[in-house]
């Protein structure tokens, strides 16, 4: 994990240049894996690949994406909030093979959102929070979204992945204010969600 340089201007729409880029390199490669995808993500580093592994768990895709997504998501954020600056992966994770084709549902999918995203961006506001402490300090959310994303929860990943690429793009665009709008949608998705695991928890033990 390198030290942002404050000199050096993030380009607007960072995040879907380089999600296009990789598709790409996907499509001229015959696919990609986790740990390839993530090589190629240049010099927005954690935060990009805190994005890529949160919007498979969006896309309706049948497997179990987001116990694979969400379990990988967990070990990132365990490694961002103790500050390390390369990440690991386990290989059967890293090594997973994602194809062009699932990459063309993925990202095409994935990214309107995003570009929404972008278009509210504007570096440097509130900067206080866009330096490596909160970086760090974010791992813990970003692990509670992470748990959130691999629970079997219908439906229940739409809100944590909202939240994590609101985080990952104000992240990547050195947005504060967004950041923290960001931490909100976590704190509230991580509120609902364990409102929905009490009512579940509940009708079980009285059924």
């Amino acid at each position: 994990m390198s030290e942002p340089d404050d000199n050096i201007e993030t380009p607007r729409g960072v995040a879907t240049v380089r999600l296009t880029e990789m598709l790409e390199l996907a499509r001229k490669r015959g696919g990609l894996s986790i740990g390839e995808a993530l090589e190629v993500m240049g010099s927005t580093g954690i935060a990009f690949t805190v994005l890529f592994l949160a919007i498979p768990a969006l896309t309706p895709i049948p497997g179990p994406f987001g116990m694979v997504f969400g379990t990988a998501l967990a070990l990132i954020s365990l490694q961002i909030t103790f500050g390390r600056r390369s990440l690991w992966l386990p290989a059967v994770v890293r090594n997973r093979r994602i194809s062009p084709a699932m990459l063309d549902l993925i990202i095409p999918h994935s990214v309107p959102m995003i570009a929404r995203v972008e278009k509210v961006m504007r570096a440097g506001r509130l900067k206080a929070l866009t330096g490596l402490i909160v970086q760090s300090l974010l791992g813990i959310p970003i692990f509670l979204l992470a748990v959130v994303i691999a629970l079997p929860i219908p439906f229940g990943n739409i809100l944590p992945v909202i939240s994590l690429v609101v985080l990952a793009v104000a992240l990547m665009e050195r947005d504060g204010l967004i950041t923290l709008i960001g931490l909100l949608l976590a704190t509230a998705t991580i509120a609902v969600t364990a409102a929905l695991l009490y009512l579940m928890l509940s009708e079980m033990l009285t059924a």
